[in-house]
């Protein structure tokens, strides 16, 4: 007998299988539990070696003609799907982009509130997108922006990686952060404490 080879172009999902009495058509190509060609069959033929064999017939190949069919213990198998599915989806890891938006007249208290995300966002292995926008005639003073994200460059230095260097587009200068591999997140620098007005003598 010539060998047979499956082909589809994508797997058959879990819940598009059909098993055992699902199955309508009359013959199917049939593959046995080890993986041998047991050939084409009556369908009726099929189920009875499944049940003879405590096993089920499942269908793998619905495209084919006839088509295939596998003996198999379902649950079993589906079990064995569902935890390599679960283990894949461990195994991805989406990293999320926060975005952290500056003017140039921001004042020192906001400022300080914005550098604190930074740093909460990079120790949670999100990126952050920080962008400098400019309005109006802010756009002739750019030295100030550009000044105040290169302090940030600084300040995340031994932290982060500057996957994007300040880079102008628009009326926004942007960069990007990430996580330094390794790295233990800095803690944000606390805002120094104002001296307490004191009384005149009376």
């Amino acid at each position: 007998m010539l060998p047979f080879f499956v082909f589809w172009r994508d797997p058959p999902r879990m819940e598009d299988l059909r098993v055992n009495q699902r199955i309508k058509i009359r013959e199917v190509r049939l593959i046995s539990a080890t993986g041998e060609q047991v050939g084409i069959i009556a369908t009726p033929d099929a189920l009875r070696m499944a049940e003879e064999q405590g096993l089920d017939l499942v269908e793998i190949s619905p495209t084919a003609r006839p088509p295939v069919c596998k003996l198999m213990d379902y649950g079993k198998y589906k079990y064995e799907s569902e935890k390599r599915e679960k283990e894949a989806r461990k195994k991805q890891h989406v990293v999320i982009t926060k975005e952290i938006k500056l003017r140039p007249k921001i004042d020192r208290h906001d400022l300080s509130i914005k550098i604190k995300h930074i740093h909460e966002f990079l120790a949670e292995g999100c990126k952050v997108r920080v962008n400098m926008q400019f309005r109006g005639r802010e756009m002739a003073h750019q030295e100030i922006g550009r000044e105040m994200v290169e302090k940030l460059m600084a300040e995340f230095g031994e932290s982060a990686v500057i996957e994007q260097a300040p880079k102008m587009e628009g009326n926004t200068l942007g960069m990007l952060l990430s996580a330094k591999a390794g790295a233990k997140p800095a803690a944000a620098k606390p805002e120094a404490a104002k001296p307490e007005a004191t009384k005149p003598a009376e």
